[in-house]
């Protein structure tokens, strides 16, 4: 596998789930009207054309951490990560949910954060919110082809400020299914990531996954919580015929309800498995956030971490595909 392959489908990863993110936003709680426009911007947000949300936002906070190289197994990489998430929290952090603010409302620091997080209560069912799960995508580009490592990092990053063990393992199966896209040309990976979790979970997420095959895709709402987020956007790319990007990206948003946490994380499986030129060319050329970032900005972190990982700068960190 070449260098430009892994850096047309790690391209691929962060930009089509920021086209998802801003695609859904504006019908974000609710449906997609008959006729929906692409990008139509509005909404409850009442964002501009192409603006992504916080999803975006705090995976793009992963993946400047990532970037550097740094292995996200570490405390200083989950440090570095949460000072990131701080930084976005202090700036105005538009669109937050629920239990990502508990977290960052109780943490001076990224190191701070950690702590923080384990504190949150575990009782309450928003703490498998998929906040956690619509940011994890730069975590399976780190650690291409290591399931064990991608596992750890995936668990260690949700845990931030998502305590829960659902949220973890929905991480966990969500970037070893990316792997997969990216590694295999497969859209069904996340059956690969049963033996990385927990024995008693196991045969949960079997059914769980097994479902996003026998029941329609919009059955998956309301799906605020990480399982049926993480189911609604596997159907999704599932489901749609041919599996194709843009058709499986405007099947996740018109799902329904968390419009745009759906279709990013439905976008980062199709762009890994699709890659960066079966985007549009009108989405990508629109993506934006309100401090400035870009499609670019994604692309340029993309590569910077597949490089990494797989040699291709002359690092030495080479893989075997």
């Amino acid at each position: 596998m070449g260098c430009g392959h892994l850096r047309e489908r790690g391209a691929g990863t962060l930009v089509a789930a920021a086209a998802g993110d801003a695609l859904g936003a504006p019908f974000e709680g609710g449906l997609p009207p008959p006729g929906w426009a692409d990008l139509a911007g509005g909404g409850p947000r009442d964002l501009e054309p192409g603006e992504w949300t916080d999803d975006t936002a705090l995976t793009l906070a992963v993946a400047e951490v990532a970037a550097t190289g740094i292995d996200l197994r570490r405390d200083e990489a989950l440090d570095r990560i949460g000072d990131r998430f701080l930084d976005w929290y202090r700036a105005g952090a538009p669109g937050i949910g629920a239990t990502t603010r508990r977290a960052l409302s109780r943490a001076r620091s990224g190191a701070d954060l950690r702590r923080a997080a384990v504190a949150l209560p575990r009782r309450a069912s928003r703490s498998a919110s998929n906040g956690a799960l619509m940011r994890t995508a730069p975590v399976a580009l780190a650690h291409l082809g290591d399931d064990p490592a991608m596992a750890e990092a995936a668990v260690g990053v949700a845990r931030l400020t998502h305590p829960d063990e659902l949220a973890a393992e929905s991480c966990v199966i969500w970037c070893i299914a990316i792997d997969r896209a990216i590694r295999e040309d497969r859209i069904d990976g996340a059956w690969d990531a049963l033996e990385q979790l927990p024995i008693g979970a196991r045969r949960r997420w079997g059914r769980w996954l097994a479902e996003t095959r026998e029941r329609p895709a919009r059955s998956f709402r309301p799906n605020g919580h990480t399982v049926a987020c993480l189911q609604a956007a596997l159907a999704a790319a599932l489901q749609t015929p041919g599996s194709r990007l843009a058709a499986s990206l405007r099947a996740a948003v018109e799902i329904g309800d968390d419009t745009d946490t759906v279709a990013c994380v439905a976008g980062a499986l199709l762009g890994a498995r699709w890659g960066r030129s079966e985007i549009p060319t009108p989405w990508r050329d629109r993506l934006h956030d309100r401090w400035g970032h870009t499609a670019d900005d994604l692309e340029r972190l993309a590569f910077a971490i597949v490089d990494r990982r797989s040699g291709c700068d002359g690092g030495g960190r080479g893989f075997t595909c």
